[in-house]
């Protein structure tokens, strides 16, 4: 069993979350947090969490040394670190490549050299999009209809690109060096911590702020939505039982498209359903994403917890309603970029 290891990006959104994860549910290990701390990246996300188990290293993924440093030091790396925004990386995609390629190489290299066990965790977006459910034939459960860990990658914007490009790294590197290492694709992750500029967090404090929500083009665009605490089990049983070499994809059938999910938000929050500002689509949106995670299941047993979207979805609004401290300063920023985005 693991006894030390370093999350990357453990200060953001998702890493933070498994991180609280294997502090409340692993009491053996201990979790060295590694993160530039970029605006993604909020030291605030680890407040609480015990000094004798969690240590916060500010640094560059990129930063070879310091990453030679640290792994040689560790029993596994969980690698979470990345730029992760679509729209950002539509407008300058230069930060995505640096981070999620170069950053994931020199990662890759240092557990390589020091038989470190690697978890790289990647996103459904590197397979492109799906039909949405009106376009299949008869509107059955036809091929296709899911993604799954033997399909071709098709990214369409930068960011999706980059994570296509760090997993073939990963996996290059199994073949070419022994590098022990899985990855996992995930679905759309919703719950606390999650940056304002995300769909679901920017709903919520445009509410909270007595500011209209906005969606995109028709919100047609299906997500497959799971919890994040359900992420951190699945990433969890993957390190500590995933097969090495092998892809794991994780998911908890959660279908919705956008605008079910605003105004699902909006119901919950005591607004009207139709309370929000319709704006421009953004470019290459992708139609649909969905998940089959029955490799995952089948093979690891896992299973997700938190199914019932409309109770993970409160539990995700009463979170940002109590933590006004967490993103108001932030707020303004946020919508003045999309505001010059037109969006």
């Amino acid at each position: 069993m693991f006894k030390n290891i370093i999350v990357t990006g453990g200060a953001g959104f998702i890493g933070s979350n498994f991180v609280h994860y294997v502090v409340k549910n692993h009491p053996d290990v201990f979790v060295t947090v590694l993160d530039k701390l970029t605006y993604a990246g909020n030291k605030e996300n680890l407040a609480g969490l015990p000094s004798d188990r969690v240590k916060l290293v500010v640094g560059d993924i990129c930063d070879k040394e310091l990453v030679d440093e640290l792994v040689q030091k560790a029993d596994a790396v969980v690698h979470y670190a990345a730029e992760s925004h679509n729209d950002n990386s539509l407008l300058n995609p230069e930060p995505f490549i640096q981070t999620n390629i170069v950053g994931t190489s020199v990662l890759i290299s240092a557990c390589a050299k020091y038989d470190v066990r690697f978890h790289h965790i990647s996103t459904d977006e590197v397979y492109g999009d799906l039909p949405l459910r009106d376009d299949l034939p008869g509107h059955g459960e036809g091929p296709g209809e899911k993604f799954t860990p033997d399909m071709r990658y098709n990214p369409s914007s930068p960011y999706s690109s980059s994570k296509a490009s760090s997993d073939l790294l990963v996996r290059a590197w199994v073949r070419s060096f022994g590098l022990r290492a899985t990855i996992s694709n995930c679905s759309n992750n919703y719950g606390p911590y999650q940056h304002i500029e995300k769909f679901i967090p920017r709903q919520i404090t445009n509410i909270l702020s007595g500011i209209r929500p906005k969606l995109y083009g028709t919100g047609k665009n299906v997500r497959d939505w799971i919890h994040t605490n359900d992420h951190s089990s699945a990433v969890w049983k993957i390190l500590t039982e995933g097969k090495i070499g092998e892809t794991y994809l994780i998911g908890a059938d959660g279908e919705k498209n956008n605008k079910e999910v605003l105004e699902l938000i909006l119901k919950l929050m005591g607004q009207p359903s139709d309370a929000y500002d319709q704006v421009r689509d953004r470019p290459g949106h992708d139609l649909r994403y969905a998940i089959d995670s029955s490799k995952l299941r089948n093979e690891l047993g896992w299973e997700p917890r938190y199914t019932n979207f409309e109770e993970g979805l409160q539990s995700t609004i009463d979170w940002y309603t109590n933590h006004r401290d967490w993103w108001e300063a932030q707020k303004t920023a946020v919508e003045a970029k999309y505001a010059k985005n037109g969006q």
